[in-house]
């Protein structure tokens, strides 16, 4: 496989794990969410941490992404947005 080709498949597969991370530990801190739970301070710590680390990441392969699909974001733009 190629390596490129392949590069954007793992950035893809931890991006995704990463939103899903971030996702669901947003979720569970909601403070609707978090009376009906009971959480120790060592485990509410270990979810804030979590949800952190993986929207960090997540905010910075999104970056990686974009960088790597430029060239394609500007030719589609350029092509929705062209003059008739």
């Amino acid at each position: 496989m190629n390596k490129k080709l392949l590069q954007k498949y793992w950035i893809d597969v931890v991006l995704a794990i990463s939103f899903v991370l971030s996702f669901t530990t947003g979720v569970i801190k909601l403070p609707i969410l978090l009376g009906k739970f009971s959480f120790s301070k060592l485990t509410l710590l270990t979810l804030m941490r979590v949800h952190d680390i993986s929207g960090i990441i997540m905010g910075l392969l999104v970056l990686v992404h974009i960088i790597q699909h430029w060239k394609w974001i500007v030719t589609m733009s350029k092509n929705i947005f062209k003059k008739k």
